[in-house]
């Protein structure tokens, strides 16, 4: 039978709801799920949500722009797309655009298939569980909740905790601090070049879901697959052990 440890909480990183998770046989290790095109696939609602922000401030946004930065902080897109704005300003913005988002993925969040069965059977094994996402806390929670793993998931770091966006390796740093890991025995979970590259550099090992980018822009991945279904347990552990 495993032992159960229970860790304190991280200054600023939320804890779920039960802090025990079990400790693995072998040597511990960490994954460290991205948001956005990983866990969800939102990028049409969140297209759609830029759509809505931008009409309401009598301006576009075209798929170009939202190609461009989608994955990226909000305070890093906020000026591409609406100029020169003040720090209030973009806070003001970036907290209406995500409340857009939050109202059309409340009634029916389209959550990636096979994401749940691979956070229960993560969580099942032992491996300690993080999400790390530019997105608001809000978001993040939103999400967890409908899939009905928010209790497995030991730390979360959001936008609401870094003061810089990827390829900045800060969040997957604090992800990976907050499960209390080295970087190299924890594997995060990306789907966009910027994700890849702060993953890298702040040490971890990569696996890339084709969702939004080609194979050939996640090639920096340890591992790059179709869809997050394919992924099974000894991959993590396989990953971190190599």
């Amino acid at each position: 039978m495993h032992a159960v440890r229970v860790y304190r909480p991280a200054a600023g990183i939320v804890q779920p709801r039960t802090q025990a998770f079990h400790d693995m046989d072998i040597k511990r290790v960490g994954a460290v799920f991205d948001m956005d095109g990983v866990l969800v696939d939102s990028a049409a609602p969140h297209f759609r949500s830029w759509q809505l922000l931008a009409k309401e401030n009598n301006t576009v946004v075209t798929e170009a722009q939202f190609s461009e930065t989608f994955g990226q902080h909000n305070n890093d897109i906020i000026p591409k797309i609406f100029g020169n704005t003040t720090p209030s300003e973009v806070c003001e913005l970036a907290a209406r655009k995500e409340e857009l988002y939050r109202d059309l993925i409340r009634a029916d969040a389209p959550i990636v298939s096979g994401a749940p069965e691979l956070i229960r059977g993560l969580f099942e094994a032992g491996v300690a569980l993080a999400v790390g996402s530019s997105g608001p806390l809000a978001n993040i929670e939103l999400v967890l909740e409908a899939m009905g793993v928010r209790s497995m998931i030991a730390k979360i770091v959001s936008g609401d905790n870094v003061t810089r966006g990827k390829p900045d390796p800060q969040v997957f740093t604090l992800a990976c601090e907050a499960l209390e890991l080295a970087p190299s025995r924890c594997v995060v979970v990306e789907d966009a070049p910027v994700g890849v590259a702060a993953a890298r550099a702040a040490g971890a090992h990569v696996i890339a879901i084709l969702m939004y980018h080609s194979r050939d822009a996640l090639r920096d991945a340890d591992l790059v697959v179709a869809q997050l279904a394919d992924l099974s347990v000894s991959q993590f552990i396989e990953i971190a052990d190599g």
